[in-house]
C-alpha cells in the first residue's frame, strides 16, 4: 500500500458512477461465494454417481463450504476493518478463484471437500468485507438502504440461480465445470478491486480474539458434525454425545469471556439491540429453509422426476424470476417504509411452501410442482434486503463490519444446517429414490414450515416501537464507547 491511498477516504469525494462501480464489484462477489452454496447442489447427483460418494459425502460436499464461512467470517470482518477491506477483498478473491480450481481437479471425495474448505476460506474474506464496502461507499442512509438491498438481493439472486447455471454447466460440460467457472470471475474481480475499489478501515481497528475464535469453531464445527453423522453412528453414540458436550461448553465459555474483553470476536453487547438480535436469528431461519430446500429439490427432480441436470435447475427458474423482480422493490420498500411488511410476506411465503411441500409426490403434475416452488421465490425476493439493512442500520461506522459478518455468519450456519438436517432427515432414502423419498421429505418440509412461522413471529415482535428504541440504545451504547477510546 502506497502512502498515497487514504485509509479512510471521505466518500463524499466519490462520484456517483465510482460509488456504483465499488457496489457492482461487491456484489460480483457476494454472487460467486453465494452462488457456490447452490449452484453444487444441481451437481450432487452427478458427484455421487463420478465419486462414488455416500449420502454424509454429498452433505460434507456442502457442509465444508458453509461451515468454513460461518466459523470465520467474523475474523474476516474485524481483519478486513483492522488492516484495510481492499487488501482482504483481493486476498480473498485469489484463494477463493484457487479453491475452485483445485475442486475441478479433485479426484475424490476426501480431496473435494478438503478443496472446498480452501474456496469458504477465501469466501471468508469476501462476504462481509464486501457488505462494509458498500456500507462505508453509501454514507447517506436513504441511498445506503437502497444500496444495501441491492446487495443483498444479489446473496438471493444468487442461490436461486446457481442451479440453473449449474445444470447447464453438467449437461453441457460435466460437474468439474461449475467450480472452474468460478477462476475467471475471481481473476477479473481482483483487477476492477485494484481500479476501483479505495482503500478504507474502521477508525479504530479492533484486536485479535484467539480464545473467541477457537470457541466459535467448537460450537459450529461440534454442532453440524453431530447433526451430520447423527444418522450413521445414532444420536446415543458417545462420539456425538461428546461433540453436542463440547458445543453447549463452548456456548458457555462464550458467554463468560467474550464480555471481558475490550475488542471481543463475538460482540454480544450488539445483541442488546432487539431489531438486529432478530435479524442476524431470521437469516439462520430463513437459510436453514432454503438450504434445505435446495438439497432436497435438486435431488427430488434428477433422482424421482428422472430429470435431466439442466431441467432440474430451470425448475427452479419461477424461484431465481420472482427475486429478480421482487428484491429491488423489497429494497426500496424497506429504504422508505421499513422492513416489517417484507418480512411478514417472506416468513408466510416460507411457511406455506413448506405446507404445500407435503403434498408433493412422484407423480405430482409439473406445473403444480412449479406452484409450489413460486412461494419460495416470494420468500427469497422478501427476505434478504429487510435482514441485511437490519444488522447493519443504525449502528456507527465502526461496527460495520462486525455486524456485517455476524449477519453472514447467521446466514451460512443456517445454511449448513439446513443440509445438515435434510439430509440426516432423508437417510437411506435418496438412494432408494421413488414414494420411499418424498415420505423422508415430509420431515423437511415441517421444518421449513416451522421456520417460516419463526420468521414471521420475529417479523412482528423486532420491528415494533420498543424494539427500535433498543436499536438506538445499543448504537449510543457503541458511539460513547468509541469516544472513550
Amino acid at each position: 500500500m502506497t502512502a498515497s491511498i487514504p485509509l479512510r477516504p471521505d466518500v463524499g469525494e466519490l462520484s456517483r458512477r465510482r460509488r456504483f462501480l465499488v457496489l457492482a464489484v461487491c456484489c460480483a462477489s457476494i454472487v460467486v461465494v453465494v452462488m457456490d452454496i447452490s449452484i453444487v447442489n444441481v451437481a450432487l447427483p452427478a458427484i455421487r454417481r463420478d465419486l462414488n460418494a455416500s449420502v454424509s459425502g454429498l452433505q460434507w460436499t456442502i457442509d465444508a463450504y458453509t461451515l468454513v464461512l460461518a466459523g470465520f467470517l467474523v475474523l474476516a470482518g474485524s481483519m478486513a476493518d483492522r488492516v484495510g477491506r481492499r487488501r482482504v477483498f483481493q486476498i480473498g478473491l485469489a484463494a477463493f478463484g484457487l479453491g475452485s480450481l483445485l475442486c475441478g481437479l479433485a479426484p475424490s471425495t476426501g480431496w473435494l471437500v478438503a478443496a472446498r474448505a480452501l474456496q469458504a476460506v477465501g469466501g471468508t474474506m469476501l462476504n462481509p468485507v464486501a457488505m462494509a464496502i458498500v456500507a462505508n461507499t453509501f454514507p447517506e442512509p436513504a441511498e445506503r438502504a437502497r444500496a444495501i438491498g441491492v446487495f443483498g438481493s444479489m446473496s438471493g439472486l444468487a442461490l436461486a440461480l446457481g442451479p440453473i447455471l449449474g445444470g447447464a454447466l453438467v449437461d453441457g460440460f460435466g460437474w468439474r465445470s461449475v467450480f472452474w467457472i468460478n477462476v475467471p470471475i475471481a481473476a477479473a474481480a481482483i483487477v476492477c478491486t485494484a481500479l476501483f475499489v479505495p482503500e478504507s478501515r474502521a477508525a479504530r481497528a479492533r484486536r485479535f480474539d484467539p480464545v473467541g475464535q477457537a470457541l466459535m469453531i467448537l460450537l459450529l464445527g461440534g454442532v453440524v458434525y453431530a447433526v451430520t453423522e447423527s444418522r450413521a453412528m445414532g444420536w446415543t453414540s458417545p462420539v456425538i454425545l461428546g461433540l453436542l458436550a463440547v458445543a453447549v461448553i463452548a456456548v458457555l465459555g462464550i458467554l463468560a469471556y467474550e464480555p471481558r474483553r475490550a475488542d471481543p470476536l463475538l460482540e454480544l453487547r450488539l445483541f442488546r439491540s432487539v431489531p438486529f438480535g432478530a435479524a442476524i436469528l431470521m437469516a439462520l431461519f430463513a437459510l436453514c429453509g432454503f438450504g434445505a430446500f435446495l438439497f432436497v429439490t435438486t435431488q427430488y427432480l434428477q433422482d424421482v422426476r428422472g430429470m435431466p441436470a439442466l431441467a432440474a435447475g430451470l425448475c427452479l427458474l419461477p424461484v431465481g424470476a420472482l427475486v429478480v423482480l421482487l428484491s429491488p422493490l423489497t429494497g426500496r420498500l424497506v429504504g422508505t417504509r421499513g422492513p416489517r411488511l417484507p418480512l411478514v410476506v417472506a416468513g408466510s411465503a416460507l411457511a406455506l411452501g413448506g405446507g404445500a411441500s407435503l403434498w408433493l409426490g412422484p407423480a405430482t403434475p409439473l406445473p403444480a410442482v412449479l406452484a409450489t416452488y413460486l412461494l419460495f421465490g416470494v420468500f427469497l425476493g422478501t427476505v434478504n434486503p429487510p435482514i441485511t439493512n437490519t444488522a447493519v442500520s443504525g449502528m456507527p461506522r465502526s461496527m460495520a463490519g462486525v455486524a456485517a459478518s455476524l449477519a453472514s455468519a447467521g446466514r451460512q450456519t443456517g445454511t449448513t444446517l439446513g443440509v445438515a438436517i435434510a439430509g440426516t432427515l432423508l437417510g437411506s432414502a435418496v438412494a432408494r429414490g421413488g414414494t420411499a423419498y418424498t415420505s423422508a421429505e415430509h420431515g423437511v418440509w415441517w421444518l421449513v414450515l416451522g421456520l417460516g412461522a419463526g420468521i414471521l413471529t420475529l417479523a412482528l415482535l423486532s420491528t415494533g416501537r420498543r424494539a427500535q428504541d433498543t436499536a438506538v440504545r445499543a448504537a449510543a451504547l457503541f458511539e460513547d464507547l468509541d469516544r472513550r477510546r
